[in-house]
């Protein structure tokens, strides 16, 4: 398990598709993507797609994630993306109330009880009191990180 924190963007793209019944289908895909600004974002996605669809496609939505960190499983089988609101637990010490603040992390896992194993992962190294309002499975396709250049083409010539 691992945890990246960022600006991240979902992005909707629409484009023909051609499932196994060989009928083109019109389909909206939502992706997630690691960027400054609604127009690196943009060019982010456009670059990403380009490898995947040979045919056009047009971006109808990019919108901020409501999420800032997202936790990235190593499981082969984690190809499933789930929304997961925590609310982290203080006490006032004035009044010595409860207050909860909500915060909502992006986990990737193959089930909702992988998600909900992941999130206790990653959250039981931290000393924050927290309770785990909802998970929810997302129809995300995929989510890419930025990789500076000559990371990518260093990893590319390891390989």
């Amino acid at each position: 398990m691992r945890s990246k924190t960022a600006n991240w963007f979902i992005c909707k793209i629409r484009y023909e598709k051609t499932p196994e019944d060989g009928l083109q289908k019109k389909v909206t895909e939502s992706y997630v993507v690691d960027a400054v600004s609604f127009g690196e974002a943009e060019s982010r996605i456009i670059e990403e797609m380009q490898a995947y669809i040979s045919d056009e496609f047009e971006i109808i939505d990019i919108s901020r994630a409501a999420f800032k960190e997202i936790f990235f499983s190593d499981e082969e089988t984690a190809d499933r993306w789930y929304n997961a609101k925590l609310e982290f637990i203080t006490t006032d010490e004035k009044t010595e109330k409860e207050k909860r603040s909500a915060v909502v992390y992006l986990v990737q896992a193959g089930t909702f009880d992988n998600a909900l194993k992941n999130v206790n992962e990653v959250m039981g190294g931290t000393m924050i009191d927290y309770v785990t309002a909802k998970i929810e499975e997302t129809k995300l396709m995929d989510v890419f990180e930025y990789a500076k250049k000559e990371q990518a083409e260093n990893a590319e010539e390891s390989e």
